[in-house]
């Protein structure tokens, strides 16, 4: 997260956000509650650290930012429903479905709720919210194909090979 998280704090080399990956991931692996709300805390120590070195970065701290933690939350439980499966289709779909939600959601609670667009409708919010969708969709689905990939590599490397006694 810290690699990906807005202007991050390592380099001049933005890559796109990973947060909302790392959410479903994180649901995956890490089960229990603390780690949500351990990743959930990186996530805004990251935005205050950079909003501290930098006072461009694009990103007010305010009510609308707290439409983050449902939509992480969201990310989160599609994760936990999807741990043990092996079946790519369900992976792809599940991430596709908390994708599509957990983006209506962080924009539309941004739009309608932090103040930068005080007169913005809900019609207009969401009109406003799709020109980003494309994007934030291929970046949050190609970082879960990429972890889809690397971890069916690793685990058909690890369990195919028979363990040998000593």
């Amino acid at each position: 997260m810290l690699l990906t998280r807005g202007d991050h704090l390592l380099s001049s080399i933005s890559l796109p956000d990973a947060s909302f990956a790392l959410f479903l991931i994180g649901g995956m692996l890490l089960t229990k509650p603390k780690w949500f709300i351990s990743l959930f805390i990186l996530s805004v120590v990251i935005d205050l650290a950079t909003l501290s070195i930098n006072s461009s970065y694009q990103i007010p701290i305010n009510f609308g930012y707290w439409g983050l933690f449902p939509s992480y939350g969201i990310m989160w439980f599609f994760g936990l429903r999807i741990a043990n499966t092996k079946s790519f289709l369900r992976f792809a779909a599940f991430g596709v479905i908390a994708t599509l939600i957990t983006f209506v959601i962080s924009t539309q609670t941004y739009n309608l709720l932090s103040g930068t667009f005080p007169d913005i409708t809900i019609k207009e919010s969401i009109q406003t919210g799709w020109e980003y969708l494309p994007q934030s969709f291929i970046y949050t689905m190609s970082y879960l194909l990429t972890y889809w990939g690397i971890h069916s590599l690793f685990k058909s490397q690890f369990v195919s090979q028979k363990a040998t006694s000593l």
